[in-house]
């Protein structure tokens, strides 16, 4: 896949806008003495839904209402973010949706699909078996499927990053890696705004490597997931495009572990009092763990969710 036009971008604005305002970026003090460089902070976590996702949503049901009128369902499969951005979008445009989570999901952000309007569908033990069990219900039901990654999804994300880089364009930015739409935006972002001299660095679950491991051979690998934090970087199976991009476009890709996620929630909560889930610190965890490679520097971070289960960021902040 190429990187979405000027154009593109543009009208995913109008798009997204018209649902929802931008959302800051500070740079937090306590961070910056925590790392030793000037740590800018994109708060995701102040969409409508908590999460960067919902502007993908945004984007990808108005293109589906415009190319298929005649549609009435929406399908897909999630572990939260993205299903609470088709069904918040899928509602804007009078669309029924269905997600498909793994069993074990997180109880709040299934509460959350559901208060959306979506009818919700527990299949599988991780995010794979439930895309695989959403395109089978779709065929059967004769509904839309929703894929993770697609370009509609990719413009929209894209608005947040341009957001960010009109205010800033860092020495290096660490984005959080799910499926591919957020660190494929960033790179669009960067094009769109001239932010030539940031380095982009991708961020995996050490327990959940796909995309690290496909980086290095240059082909998509299968990787285990067993991550019990970072639920929104549990990727199984690379995509191949958003793979392809990712080594036109990203610098390098790193890998956290859970305890450096919820070392980097922590740190979070206490420097800025802004709650991050586990994809949502990921950024910050994998600044700290290269705080000597960009010490001085001016490093960028994305808070891009805080959708988190009570008892598990208590469990987190207890340490």
């Amino acid at each position: 896949m190429d990187l979405p036009t000027r154009e593109e971008i543009e009208s995913a604005q109008r798009s997204v806008y018209a649902a929802m305002a931008p959302t800051p970026q500070f740079a937090w003090p306590l961070l910056g003495e925590r790392l030793g460089a000037q740590v800018w902070v994109k708060h995701e976590n102040h969409t409508p839904l908590g999460a960067f996702k919902v502007r993908g949503g945004l984007v990808y049901m108005e293109g589906l209402k415009a190319r298929q009128p005649q549609c009435q369902g929406v399908i897909s499969a999630t572990r939260g973010n993205h299903g609470q951005s088709i069904a918040f979008a899928a509602r804007r445009h009078g669309l029924a949706a269905t997600i498909v989570v793994p069993h074990r999901n997180s109880s709040e952000k299934n509460a959350a699909m559901r208060a959306l309007g979506a009818e919700l569908v527990e299949h599988g033990d991780d995010f794979q078996a439930a895309r695989e069990h959403a395109g089978l219900l779709a065929q059967a039901r004769g509904l839309h499927f929703v894929p993770s990654f697609h370009r509609d999804l990719v413009r929209g994300v894209a608005t947040y990053w341009v957001e960010f880089f009109t205010v800033v364009q860092p020495d290096v930015v660490f984005v959080p890696v799910g499926l591919g739409s957020g660190i494929a935006a960033c790179a669009a972002a960067r094009a769109f705004c001239g932010a030539n001299t940031t380095h982009i660095v991708g961020v995996v679950s050490a327990h959940a490597r796909a995309y690290l491991d496909s980086f290095l051979a240059g082909r998509p690998v299968e990787a285990p997931v067993s991550t019990v934090l970072a639920d929104g970087m549990a990727c199984r199976v690379a995509e191949p495009d958003a793979l392809a991009l990712m080594r036109r476009e990203v610098d390098d890709v790193i890998a956290v572990t859970d305890d450096e996620v919820a070392d980097a929630m922590r740190t979070m909560f206490s420097a800025t009092h802004n709650v991050a889930e586990g994809a949502g610190a990921a950024s910050l965890a994998a600044a700290m763990q290269q705080r000597e490679r960009w010490r001085g520097r001016m490093v960028g971070v994305t808070l891009c969710g805080g959708n988190v289960d009570r008892e598990v960021f208590a469990r987190v902040l207890a340490g």
